[in-house]
């Protein structure tokens, strides 16, 4: 199960770049459930997720089932052709805060050049529910629909948002 929340950026966090990221590209086969491909570096990933036998009642959180299987490259490359919309890209800083968590800082690149979000997965709904940002997060947007990548592809430009 994947428990996560998303923020706007409010500012950039002294020094990102000096932390460990990784070159993102990412397209969708479904929306729902959700069928996404991903090559994070040099891994290409198939991800599953769905709502399917989650509370609805959980509003703090994005929370979905997801699985995820490693794909080859040749994989990828030939589902990379039957995306809908399209790509995502971005870099992902992998920034540590307290309590073992860590902020995922996505800038986003192309047609989304310009957008900035953070998000944060945590162990449990309660770790969620108790979680105090840092002062460079802005705005919750968990469960605004326009800040889910799977929207995000497709759409031509932010200022869309």
């Amino acid at each position: 199960m994947e428990i996560e929340k998303k923020y706007r950026i409010k500012k950039l966090p002294e020094a990102y770049e000096d932390f460990p990221y990784k070159e993102i590209e990412q397209g969708y086969l479904c929306k729902d459930p959700i069928i996404r491909i991903r090559k994070s570096n040099e891994n290409y990933i198939l991800t599953y997720k769905s709502k399917y036998g989650i509370d609805p009642n959980i509003s703090q959180t994005c929370v979905a089932n997801e699985v995820e299987v490693q794909l080859s490259r040749e994989g990828y490359m030939h589902l990379k052709e039957k995306i809908d919309h399209h790509m995502v890209y971005k870099t992902r800083y992998l920034i540590p805060l307290n309590k073992g968590l860590t902020a995922e800082l996505d800038i986003f690149k192309k047609y989304l050049d310009g957008l900035m979000i953070v998000e944060v997965e945590f162990p449990s709904i309660n770790a969620a529910s108790k979680f105090h940002p840092p002062d460079w997060f802005g705005e919750e947007v968990s469960s605004d629909y326009r800040y889910k990548n799977a929207y995000l592809s497709t759409i031509d430009n932010i200022r869309e948002l």
